[in-house]
């Protein structure tokens, strides 16, 4: 335990980590900018059909997944259509090649030679966004959906991108609680996976002997990290430490991106670090395939580097579940400011589009739902981090229960509840963020077919918890119930702890000039959940003949039934909301934890009982 102590770095209270540029320290101007083209659907119709055919015992196609060549022969463009335009794009000396599925293509080459392909013009307003102007030749055009990443600027001098116009949201939030435990095993129940798995019935299924062997798991990550780092997190909590089990997939350059050095942007590494220790954590028996998204001259805009990362996850079909904790902005401001060449809503479309063909292939995503309750921008609206996909299954948030002096004053948390913690922070004068679990109403998705009809959906309870400030929140004092109708993608679907002060730990190392730094410390977010998530899946996967696939509809079906896998957390009371949404009692659902709690012995039983 000497390594642990002497690791340890104290925290003076929790911060709020929020967007954070991608942009690599070091540049390499040889690498190439990359761009993405989102291709139509021949037939999106039919494929909507596929997919929810997959998951429904009663046809024929039920467990009948595709693989990506398949996709593209049903759904995708032709062989001969993609032809066509790796001839167009070669022609101003771009590198092409369509993702397997020909859903997506990754254009590369320079930025002079991609204005010049795609004959993009500066941006123009459109509605809230300013948006790059691109042209394709008829007969190419009208095979295109959208095209993502390019850049011009309104000076027509300027191609140069404005990398402050899109940046990844990462959903930690980190404690001032010390690590510290008396023995490796108290270790691993109060800071480790296991506290995950003790808590929501993970444990049940390794008394199976189901470890998540022979089962592969995708995290898609927007930094680098250090597998040795995971690999010492997993040793300290007692798992399979097997560094071996780690597979490094670099997708946008294709030639690794910027390496944990130097402290450039400890929080991203942070970020990327937990999401493989977690789901590793969980599932130690699985293999990890780490699809590192990042730039490494820093010119390949965000979106593109998220796209690609799933877009070759899913093409490589390797993987039965994925998980990612990295998202964007949030629906109502910021994103495509600085003139992309995509809408917030073709971004939101293209995203839809691989996560579909993830759910074609049998394949289960998990997405981190946000950390600031349905506020991930400070402003009057509520608002929520996209992409809130029907395709992922989106993981909110709880608060385990604990008691502690903070800042001089008693604590209580009595019984696990919603995380929206807007009282342990004491009296709040200047304006300033809380932590919540992120849940509410898309603006971009609609409601899907799978949640229409189940109680609680499109109906919410709320409490007017905080009061809006210029810059921030103040606690309001006198708040109000509130109750109403609202429609679109209900968020979240699941939820489980994701409170930094019932939290788990992290390692990193990280360079400060010539040293090499490590870091314990305890944190928490909807970062932790997905992943963890993700592991539980693979464990369950590794007892089922056929991969459960698409988990959605199969949730919600099991929720309404009378032995469900799911603990509702339905009071609607100040004690259980998201920093805005609570409970609504006797009903299957709210926007604050969605479903509720999952007990993953009981629906393994329920997808076993369907094989």
């Amino acid at each position: 335990m000497g390594k642990w102590k002497s690791a340890l770095l104290v925290l003076t209270g929790f911060v709020t980590l929020g967007a954070v540029s991608t942009t690599a320290s070091a540049k390499a101007k040889q690498t190439p900018v990359t761009v993405n083209v989102v291709f139509n659907v021949r037939d999106r119709n039919a494929m909507n059909t596929y997919v929810s055919q997959t998951v429904d015992p009663t046809s024929a196609n039920y467990h009948q997944y595709l693989t990506p060549q398949q996709v593209a022969d049903r759904f995708g463009r032709t062989n001969a259509e993609i032809s066509d335009f790796n001839r167009y794009f070669s022609q101003y000396h771009l590198k092409s090649a369509a993702y397997p599925g020909n859903f997506v293509m990754k254009v590369q080459g320079s930025q002079k030679n991609l204005v010049k392909a795609f004959k993009a013009t500066p941006a123009k307003t459109n509605k809230d966004w300013d948006v790059t102007g691109t042209k394709l030749p008829g007969k190419l055009s009208s095979q295109v959906a959208s095209v993502l990443g390019l850049f011009v600027d309104k000076k027509k001098t300027s191609t140069k991108t404005d990398k402050k116009a899109l940046k990844f949201t990462h959903n930690l939030i980190e404690d001032d609680t010390p690590i510290v435990a008396s023995s490796q095993n108290q270790l691993a129940k109060k800071y480790g996976p296991t506290k995950f798995a003790d808590r929501y019935g993970v444990n049940k299924l390794y008394d199976q002997n189901l470890h998540g062997a022979g089962q592969r798991f995708g995290v898609i990550v927007t930094y680098d990290f250090n597998p040795s780092d995971v690999a010492d997190y997993w040793k300290q909590m007692g798992v399979n430490s097997d560094v071996s089990r780690i597979h490094k997939i670099y997708t946008t350059d294709n030639t690794g991106g910027p390496k944990p050095k130097n402290n450039d942007d400890v929080t991203s590494q942070e970020e990327a670090s937990l999401d493989v220790e977690q789901a590793g954590g969980i599932a130690d028996q699985a293999q990890i395939d780490a699809y590192v998204g990042v730039s490494s001259n820093g010119d390949t805009t965000p979106d593109v580097q998220y796209l690609d990362a799933f877009a070759t996850a899913i093409g490589d079909n390797r993987d039965k579940q994925l998980t990612t904790s990295s998202s964007f902005g949030n629906e109502l401001n910021g994103f495509g400011r600085g003139g992309l060449s995509e809408t917030a809503s073709e971004f939101n479309d293209a995203i839809n589009l691989v996560f579909e063909q993830a759910a074609i292939q049998g394949t289960v995503i998990f997405n981190a739902a946000g950390d600031s309750g349905p506020y991930e921008v400070a402003n009057k609206s509520t608002n929520l981090p996209f992409p809130t996909s029907e395709y992922a299954v989106q993981v909110g948030g709880t608060t385990l229960p604990y008691t502690k002096i903070i800042g001089g004053q008693l604590v209580q948390v009595k019984k696990e509840r919603a995380w929206g913690d807007s009282y342990s922070q004491g009296t709040v004068t200047k304006p300033t963020v809380f932590p919540g679990g992120g849940g509410g109403f898309s603006t971009l998705n609609p409601t899907p077919a799978y949640q229409l009809g189940v109680p609680g959906v499109n109906t919410y309870n709320a409490f007017n918890m905080l009061k809006y400030t210029k810059g921030g929140y103040l606690v309001n004092p006198d708040p109000e119930m509130i109750s109403g109708t609202h429609q679109g993608r209900n968020v979240p679907d699941i939820s489980g702890n994701a409170d930094e002060k019932t939290g788990y730990g992290v390692y990193i190392t990280y360079k400060a000039g010539n040293t090499q730094v490590p870091i314990w410390m305890n944190a928490g977010g909807t970062s932790f959940v997905a992943p963890q998530m993700a592991g539980a899946s693979a464990v369950i996967n590794s007892g089922l003949k056929t991969s459960a696939g698409f988990w959605n509809p199969q949730l919600y079906k099991f929720a309404v039934q009378s032995d469900t896998p799911f603990h509702v957390l339905d009071d609607a009371t100040m004690d259980n909301t998201n920093l805005y949404y609570t409970g609504q009692p006797g009903k299957v659902y709210n926007q604050a934890t969605g479903l509720g709690t999952v007990d993953f012995s009981k629906l393994f039983t329920k997808f076993n009982a369907q094989q």
